[in-house]
């Protein structure tokens, strides 16, 4: 009795099928990459219409079944007072002018809290929080943070530190529905972003972390720390 010879072809078919699978998940890979750093260029000159956050948002409301208005007005950034724009940037990232996307300072030091179990404070800059809304939403993972870093360097590129910041202050999450700092201003405070003062701005930079849970009036302590920080820099 003479045996058949075995067809690895046919014996193992889902070594085709995984082949197939791992050359269409770079290939869409490569495809959002090069559609996301296309629109970076476009935002030099273009206002973004929406951000990944903002549609997150919305799908989420309407899983739900909860109400949606979304708070948004773009605004230019000679339109946004100094204050808040200091006091943002003391917050959220006070090398913001010095480095060129990624604090690797900020870094160490986080990496040193998080092995003390100490962690304090984040590390992330505010170009690299600007591509995470624009494109990525508010998930966590190890391949979004690939993803973003590798759009950073575009983002510092094609955009410049006064368009970054504009876009930031613009876009970024002050509340529930309320995007960017004239919404933010007019919504807790009655007033358009180029008149909020200091103590004030201080009180919405220290929102930022948390937007859905935290409220300008009940950031005493932090308010104080951002004021602080931002004497200290000559503002």
């Amino acid at each position: 009795m003479t045996s058949q010879p075995i067809n690895p072809a046919k014996t193992r078919p889902w070594k085709k099928y995984l082949w197939w699978f791992a050359r269409w998940l770079v290939a869409g890979a490569l495809a959002f990459w090069l559609a996301a750093a296309l629109l970076l260029v476009a935002a030099r000159w273009i206002d973004p219409p929406t951000t990944a956050v903002q549609i997150e948002r919305r799908l989420q409301a309407w899983i739900h079944d909860k109400p949606y208005q979304k708070r948004y007005q773009f605004v230019p950034l000679s339109q946004i007072s100094p204050n808040l724009q200091h006091a943002v940037i003391a917050a959220e990232d006070g090398r913001f002018f010095q480095h060129h996307g990624f604090d690797w300072h900020e870094m160490q030091i986080a990496a040193e809290e998080d092995l003390e179990g100490e962690r304090t404070r984040g590390a992330s800059t505010l170009t690299q929080q600007l591509v995470k809304n624009l494109f990525f939403g508010t998930s966590r993972s190890i391949v979004r943070k690939g993803a973003e870093a590798t759009l950073v360097p575009v983002a510092e590129a094609v955009l410049g530190k006064q368009r970054i910041l504009e876009l930031y202050l613009n876009l970024v999450e002050w509340g529930p529905a309320i995007y960017g700092a004239e919404s933010a201003c007019r919504i807790y405070y009655r007033t358009p972003a180029r008149n909020i003062g200091r103590e004030d701005a201080a009180r919405l930079a220290a929102v930022l972390p948390g937007p859905l849970k935290r409220r300008p009036e009940r950031m005493n302590r932090y308010s104080a720390i951002i004021l602080n920080r931002m004497q200290q820099m000559g503002w």
